[in-house]
């Protein structure tokens, strides 16, 4: 195995700990955020980060359907000359014409021949990243200029801001081209909706049944993603929605160390709890993603004074030993006692073949038991009001523009103070006892999103198919890992192992075939802007 460390055994746990404290502290008072309204300059990259970015092969039935490709094969596929960008464009163009009324994946989307005038801008030499000329949506509550970012609730619904996210000016840097403002949970909660409460976007894998949701409030960028109308996309997770839209849609998605990635010119839920990442076809197109858009931004003081953003790109590359798919680092994965008494007949050969495929690849696989007072603390841990602290001007302005969400709003304004500081102290102890007693046994831990609150990456990944309960139909399932700070690196290379000997992810679900159960039209609050120029996105 390679010699080399991650990052994760760089950083003291301890500094980690301290430093999520601090920034709770900071938010409890009201003193975190500050930065004007430029977004910051796109991360400096050399161009040995992208070494490896470029697929060495490329799937026939791919190179026949280019919606088909992932980041790393439409990129080495534009230096190969055996497409254009305008190609790949011509391709989701033609899938949005025939099916989009369908998957209701967007709020709001430039003209076609915007798009594709974009796409004709792109000029591949030894200069580009891997990202130039790759179609992503991005959720809509990523800030763009003179472009809606609405977060679908008519608390926004006028808001055109004055500038980019850091996210969307990094990847436009890198010249990726957005197809798109997905939809999403209003106000990132549940799955897209209308505001009395009809649902929209469907889940690419059972298009023509409305009932079974995308899942989180990035469902439009999964949904997007797994149903061809876009190469990767973006997300945010407050409480698994970016893990659990890929879970449900096939996709791998990965939620960074908190402060990793920055949070600028993004709508927010929390202070503490949000974190942007990428939702992608398999790890390298995720550590593509995360590797074009992490790193310090002044406008953030939450991405400051971190570690530097290590080879991301390089973790996800396929490494080998005498000819054979090995994890990278020597890497111990622990698994609760209830991943597998807990399963179902259907989920249990799943996991065990999960498991006996990990250990396949190099990994040592063990049982970890939870550390005692586990459920009580990861309970405690919760947003405890904190999104009803950032909407409060809007609550008291007009109470019937949160619909359905104004419940849970109305709720945080009866939590007292004390109720607050308890849930802060919660999650410090939760923390100190994952730090402790959870990576003190293993480097990675099949766990769900309480790790969210705790600021700990995670990353989300398919192991199956299985059969829904409601509408009977074949859907995708998935599992999650979690690491210690900074621990991106291991978690992309476990997976990457794991997808290299497996070909979960390399599924793709059926085309529509007729109008969705139960959908009905649907229109944005907003119309494009008559003044928007799609070359912004180049």
């Amino acid at each position: 195995m390679s010699a080399d460390l991650p990052q994760d055994l760089a950083v003291d746990r301890r500094w980690f700990l301290s430093r999520m404290a601090a920034v709770w502290a900071a938010a409890g008072a009201g003193t975190l955020l500050g930065g004007g309204l430029a977004a910051a300059p796109a991360a400096a990259h050399g161009g040995g980060v992208w070494e490896t970015a470029y697929a060495k092969t490329i799937r026939r039935a791919a190179l026949d359907d280019p919606t088909e490709l992932t980041i790393s094969e439409a990129a080495a596929a534009f230096r190969r000359r055996l497409l254009r960008p305008v190609d790949l464009m011509e391709a989701y163009l033609e899938r949005l014409a025939r099916f989009e009324d369908i998957y209701k994946a967007f709020l709001w989307r430039p003209t076609d021949a915007e798009l594709l005038a974009a796409a004709r801008r792109v000029r591949i030499d030894s200069r580009s990243t891997p990202l130039a000329g790759i179609v992503t949506a991005e959720k809509d509550n990523f800030y763009t200029k003179d472009i809606p970012t609405t977060a679908m609730s008519p608390v926004y619904a006028d808001f055109v801001p004055a500038y980019d996210s850091t996210v969307h000016s990094r990847l436009k840097a890198a010249g990726a081209i957005m197809m798109g403002k997905a939809a999403m949970g209003p106000l990132a909660s549940g799955r897209a909706r209308l505001p009395d409460g009809t649902a929209t976007t469907v889940n690419a894998w059972t298009p023509d049944d409305i009932r079974y949701s995308p899942s989180g409030s990035s469902g439009g960028t999964a949904t997007a993603v797994a149903g061809r109308l876009s190469t990767s996309g973006t997300g945010t997770q407050t409480g698994g929605s970016i893990t659990s839209p890929s879970q449900a849609q096939n996709l791998t998605g990965l939620k960074p160390t908190f402060g990793r990635a920055s949070l600028f010119g993004i709508v927010p839920l929390t202070f503490t709890r949000d974190h942007p990442g990428p939702l992608a076809r398999d790890a390298m197109d995720a550590a593509i993603m995360l590797q074009s858009f992490a790193g310090p931004d002044g406008n953030d003081p939450r991405t400051l004074g971190m570690p530097p953003v290590p080879n991301l790109v390089r973790a996800a590359t396929v490494y080998t030993h005498r000819g054979r798919p090995k994890v990278r680092w020597a890497t111990t994965v622990g698994y609760p006692p209830d991943f597998l008494s807990g399963a179902n007949a259907e989920t249990l050969p799943m996991r065990q073949s999960l498991l006996d495929t990990l250990a396949a690849v190099g990994c040592r696989v063990e049982e970890v038991p939870y550390p005692a007072e586990w459920e009580l603390l990861s309970g405690l841990s919760s947003t405890a009001g904190e999104a009803t602290n950032m909407f409060l001007p809007f609550l008291r302005k007009d109470v019937s523009l949160f619909a359905d969400r104004l419940p849970g709003f109305l709720n945080g304004m009866f939590r007292s103070s004390d109720n607050y500081m308890k849930m802060l102290q919660a999650r410090y102890q939760f923390l100190r006892l994952v730090l402790d007693q959870v990576f003190d046994k293993c480097d990675v831990f099949l766990t769900g999103t309480v790790f969210d609150g705790i600021g700990l990456p995670l990353i989300a990944f398919p192991y199956g198919m299985g059969v829904d309960t409601t509408t009977g139909l074949p859907v995708p399932r998935g599992t999650t890992l979690g690491a210690p700070p900074f621990g991106e690196e291991r978690l992309l290379a476990v997976v990457a192992a794991y997808q290299a000997v497996t070909d979960h992810h390399l599924r793709r679900p059926p085309d529509p075939t007729g109008v969705a159960a139960g959908a009905r039209a649907f229109s944005a609050p907003y119309k494009v802007p008559p003044d928007y120029d799609a070359s912004d996105e180049t």
